[in-house]
């Protein structure tokens, strides 16, 4: 099993249980999904873009990256419905919790003068979104392979009620937030 499956379990969730003085165990929040994301401009003028941003994402993640496909027409952007447009990756269970892990403990760590994560990223439902400027911070991918510098999207989606849960069940799991004033 994953390291943070083991820590939530035996450290993380009594914790979250004395803390917000659940009745009940099933109250307890956890990490439902996290949901990585790139886009893509410059993929309308070269399609080989998707190809090779599904082969990074697949790379970081573990798991096969999907493309995504533009909902409507836009004239302005030269966008026409059904054009690629970029790539997503849901993780759920055991390939979830190890890429948390690596995110957290490897991956941010090698950010350029790291502080932490900006702690008021929460949607108001328990859900954390970051933003990340390059997929460099990877381990996984080699600087003399990229075409271009990318960055992506992931969002963290808990089973808490409100902001304070979810930032405390992250937290609690190693995420590294920044004091006040002090994020990237």
């Amino acid at each position: 099993m994953a390291r943070l499956r083991d820590m939530y379990k035996a450290d993380v969730a009594p914790a979250l249980m004395k803390k917000f003085e659940y009745k009940s165990v099933m109250q307890i929040p956890k990490l439902d999904k996290i949901v990585l994301n790139v886009g893509a401009g410059d993929a309308k003028d070269n399609s080989k873009v998707i190809d090779t941003i599904v082969a990074e994402l697949s790379m970081i993640t573990g798991q096969k990256a999907v493309p995504t496909f533009a909902r409507k027409s836009v004239a302005n952007f030269k966008l026409r419905e059904g054009m690629k447009i970029g790539a997503k990756v849901t993780l759920r269970g055991e390939t979830m919790y190890e890429f948390m892990d690596r995110l957290f403990n490897f991956a941010l760590p090698r950010v350029r003068d790291f502080k932490g994560i900006n702690p008021d990223a929460f949607d108001g439902r328990g859900n954390y979104a970051l933003g990340l400027k390059e997929q460099l911070i990877f381990p996984e991918i080699e600087y003399d392979k990229i075409d271009k510098i990318r960055g992506m999207d992931i969002v963290f989606v808990t089973t808490a009620n409100t902001d304070a849960e979810a930032r405390e069940l992250l937290t609690l799991m190693g995420a590294p937030f920044a004091k006040p004033g002090e994020e990237n």
